[in-house]
This record gives structure tokens, sequence and C-alpha cells, in this order.
């Protein structure tokens, strides 16, 4: 961890491997079942284009971001009253336990079934699939808090909402880091399968279309695409907000 943080440049390097053994491999194989990589992104530049792209990408990311928001709003407020509460805990840990192994395809349809194809039906069933390992993870975290802390601010009458800011989140915040991390990571993937089931659009839509022509290089440049903003979101948000929401600890 601390290598590629000292060093991002570590980071780069592996992936440019995995690009150089990707060419070699394409190059030796030379089967249209595994283009190059130039291949690929010469069809991503006319995907980018066209327009088509930039298009059915921000409708997947804005699907993602309703779900990511719902998940963690409810998951955290759940967690939090389940990790204060022995009686809440008790009460609820069937259902989350049955939540978590739940299989989200069951969910998704569920969902299509009783909401219709539409997109309420498919950020709900994103954000179900998400909401029980939120609960978990700050659950976890609840129960951590150190309530000597709590004492101490109650005693010298300290404002609630202020006993909340800068006692009780703090030591909260490396598991809402952590929920919201591998929320989004599942988040992701659900997303395209909920649009590959059910919606018109959205870069799962366009996967699942490029499939029924068996267009590899147009399924490999979207998955680029995607997979590109994913590690942005992660490089230019989620790295830099943990480490700031850190420092408390430092």
């Amino acid at each position: 961890m601390a290598l590629t943080e000292s060093n991002p440049w570590v980071r780069w390097m592996s992936l440019l491997g995995f690009v150089v053994v990707w060419q070699l491999v394409a190059s030796l194989l030379q089967t249209p079942d595994l283009p190059s990589p130039i291949e690929v992104l010469f069809s991503l530049q006319t995907h980018l284009l066209s327009g088509e792209l930039p298009y059915q990408l921000s409708i997947t990311l804005l699907r993602v971001l309703a779900a990511f928001i719902i998940a963690m709003s409810v998951g955290t407020a759940i967690g939090i009253l389940m990790g204060n509460s022995h009686r809440l805990d008790a009460l609820f840990d069937g259902l989350l336990v049955l939540g978590l192994n739940l299989p989200a395809l069951v969910t998704i349809i569920l969902c299509y079934i009783w909401f219709g194809l539409t997109d309420v039906a498919a950020v709900t069933a994103v954000a179900l699939n998400k909401i029980p390992t939120v609960v978990v993870t700050v659950r976890e975290g609840a129960r951590a808090v150190d309530r000597r802390l709590l004492e101490v601010a109650t005693a010298f009458r300290v404002p609630p909402l202020r006993t909340l800011r800068q006692v009780y989140l703090p030591q909260l915040y490396p598991y809402l880091m952590a929920a919201a991390r591998s929320g989004l990571a599942l988040i992701w993937k659900i997303v395209l399968v909920v649009e590959l089931l059910g919606r018109s659009n959205g870069v799962g839509f366009q996967l699942g279309t490029y499939f029924q022509f068996f267009d590899i290089t147009s399924i490999l440049a979207y998955t680029v695409a995607f997979a590109a903003v994913v590690m942005a979101v992660e490089a230019i948000i989620m790295r830099p907000l943990d480490r700031r929401i850190g420092r408390w600890r430092a």
C-alpha cells in the first residue's frame, strides 16, 4: 500500500504490462475473438466521436450515483442503529443475513416485475443489493466507537451536534469509507446487469446489443471506457477523500 501511494507509477506500470501482454497474445493468435488494443482504441475513438458512448455512459453513471446515494444513506442509518442497540441488532440480524445472501439476479427480476421496466426499478434493485453490505460495515464501526470519549463529551456538556461531528463521526469514518469503496465497486457491476436485463439504454444495454452481433471490439471498447471512469473516480475522489478524512488519526 505504501509503495503504490508513494510511487503511483507502480500502478500504471502494472496496467502497461497487461496491455503489452494483451497485444502480444492478440498478435500471436490473430483471431477476431481477441482484437488487439490498437483495434479497440480505434473502436473507442469511433464510439466517442459519434456521441453514442458518452450518452450511454452518462446514463449509467446517473444510475450508479442514485443507487450509491440511496444505499449509503439507508445503510448507514440502519447500521448505526443496529450498532448502538442490541435489541434492534437481534431483531434485524436475520433479515440482514437474508439480504446478504439473496442473489442479485432475484432482486433485479422482482423489482422489474413489481415496479415495471423503469429506472425506479433499476435503481431500487441496485440499492437493495448494496444496503446489507453497508449495514454490516457501519454496524461494526458503531460497535467500535469509544464510548468513553462520548461520556467525556457529555460530562463537559459538548453540544450534541458538535459531539456527532467531532467525536462520533471521526471514529466512524474508516468504516464509512470501506463501505463506500466496496459498495461502489459492487454497484458498478450490478448496474450493468440491471441495464442488460431490462433497460433500453446504458452501457449494460449496449454490451448486450454488441453481444448479439458478436462485436467483440465494441464490447472491449465500452469496457475500456467504463474501466477508465471507474479508475478515475477511485483516483480523483475516493483516495484523496480517504486520505483527507483519515488525517484525524495522524
